[in-house]
């Protein structure tokens, strides 16, 4: 029996399902549409037409395969966070009822983040220097008068 903690693979597995489930509805129209207001259907026209939520869903497919698939979690726990905020500020300003939804979505993410809080420590030094050719990147040396 293994003792690695299960959470972790539970929470990848349902935040990957819920991006690839609801990225590929967007192409293949799979599950019914609710009724819109005329300024949801605004907002989510100039999105389509601009084909903004195309490379959103194209976003959230991708990431949610690698999370399902446990290849770079953290990379797509980093492209999902803004996409994240769009659903949450979407549905806060349009839909306030429907926030448990999104607000599950961000406390996996969150969970998930600190879950996988080594592989982005690097990424949160505040002070880092280019990686030299063939090098890695370093954090910088503190500054001593």
């Amino acid at each position: 029996m293994s003792t690695r903690p299960k959470a972790p693979v539970i929470a990848r597995t349902l935040l990957g399902l819920t991006f690839v489930v609801f990225g590929a509805n967007y192409f293949l129209h799979f599950l019914p549409e609710p009724a819109v207001s005329p300024e949801v259907g605004a907002y989510l026209g100039a999105l389509v037409a601009g084909k903004i939520l195309t490379l959103i869903k194209i976003v959230e497919i991708s990431a949610g395969v690698l999370l399902l698939a446990n290849r770079f979690p953290a990379l797509a726990l980093a492209l999902l966070a803004p996409v994240e905020v769009g659903i949450l500020a979407f549905h806060a300003v349009f839909g306030p009822a429907d926030l448990p939804l999104p607000g599950v979505v961000v406390a996996l993410t969150i969970y998930l983040a600190w879950a996988y809080r080594g592989a982005f420590a690097p990424m949160l030094r505040a002070r880092v220097e280019p990686a030299a050719a063939g090098g890695h990147a370093t954090a910088e040396q503190p500054v001593t008068a």
